[in-house]
């Protein structure tokens, strides 16, 4: 089995920041939102790697992942000219994949299950597509399944208007071969894409199983400003591990679990986790937390941090509470006036902020 990573998105919902940052590399914990994806493919032992990347920002995603050795895979890079549909990019891809079954997953989408529950389910119950699902409040804003008694997929709907499920298609998909044939078949949408929802109904029509896999867990499509932050929240309360590398003054105190890297200084400050501080940066007179990650190289002076993504080598200044922020790598914010009020900021990179 191979796997095929779709990272051709332009990520125009999270504009300014994805001007200069491809989306998959924002940073959850401080670590890549692509890191994860490749840890999940890597936990079912699949080392045949496929990326489809765009133009725009295909060479900074083979900058940070590089060959793959560093996950003990082979990665193949796969050019997406325009991003013109899923189905598009598995049609593109179709060289790479050849006549094996692959499991593939959008490169921003993140899912609280092993990947190898869906290979083994694919596996054991022989089908030629296997979908994962989860039950949303608002099935409008999605692409929707409808299952016969069996659980297996009779209908697929990209926002219905009048749902008849509560079912949401989740960014992650398991494919036999067949589904070439079926992509071959179908024709663009009225947005002038190849939808993958129809490749899928296709193998319906075609006679095709098509199986699902019901979701218990979390989802999250880091496609928006509050899909990064609550997916930050996420990976900062599952996955973070307490240790400390840098260097702490007595007048500063950690609580809960705190994750800072060599070379950080933190004085007379107070860090409540679950945070995350990357390598060489300052915290001074401040409070930090929860849920918050800070990039390398940051400096933070007399301000309060809760809630926030802020990226690598910014310099935060007397700012009195800073929350559900996400800031660029290179950004200055600074706060002029004194102010009681929550700000909230979403700023792309190289910014300079005056409040």
């Amino acid at each position: 089995m191979k796997a095929l990573i779709l990272c051709g998105g332009k990520g125009t919902r999270l504009r300014p920041l994805t001007n200069t940052l491809p989306k998959h590399l924002l940073p959850l914990a401080n670590k890549p939102v692509l890191f994860y994806v490749l840890e999940q493919v890597r936990g079912v032992d699949i080392t045949d790697i496929g990326i489809v990347i765009s133009s725009e920002t295909g060479s900074e995603i083979k900058k940070a992942i590089g060959d793959g050795s560093r996950w003990d895979a082979h990665i193949t890079y796969i050019d997406q000219p325009e991003p013109l549909g899923l189905a598009h990019a598995v049609k593109v891809a179709q060289g790479f994949l050849g006549n094996s079954c692959f499991l593939m997953f959008l490169g921003d989408n993140l899912i609280e299950c092993a990947a190898s529950e869906l290979v083994n389910q694919f596996n054991t119950c022989p089908s030629d597509a296997l979908i994962i699902l989860k039950e949303v409040a608002d099935p409008c804003q999605f692409g929707v399944a409808e299952l016969n008694d069996q659980g297996e997929v009779s209908r697929l709907v990209e926002k219905p208007r009048e749902p008849r499920s509560n079912l949401a298609i989740v960014g992650v998909y398991l494919f036999s071969p067949k589904i070439h044939e079926a992509v071959a078949q179908i024709k663009p949408s009225l947005r002038g894409e190849l939808e993958i929802t129809d490749a899928i109904q296709k193998l319906i029509e075609m006679g095709k199983k098509v199986g699902s896999y019901i979701l218990q867990g979390w989802w999250f499509d880091v496609g928006t400003k509050d899909g990064l932050l609550a997916a930050n929240q996420v990976m900062l309360d599952t996955y973070l591990k307490q240790g400390f590398k840098g260097n702490l003054d007595s007048k500063s105190q950690i609580l809960g679990r705190v994750e800072v890297q060599q070379g950080t200084q933190v004085t007379g400050s107070i860090i409540k986790g679950p945070v995350s501080i990357g390598k060489d940066c300052l915290v001074k007179n401040s409070l930090v937390g929860p849920f918050t990650s800070i990039g390398a190289g940051t400096v933070i002076e007399d301000s309060t941090i809760e809630h926030s993504v802020i990226l690598e080598g910014c310099q935060i200044y007397k700012t009195r509470f800073l929350s559900d922020s996400v800031i660029g790598r290179n950004t200055e914010v600074i706060t002029r006036e004194d102010s009681t009020g929550v700000i909230s900021l979403f700023v792309g990179d190289n910014a300079r902020i005056e409040l």
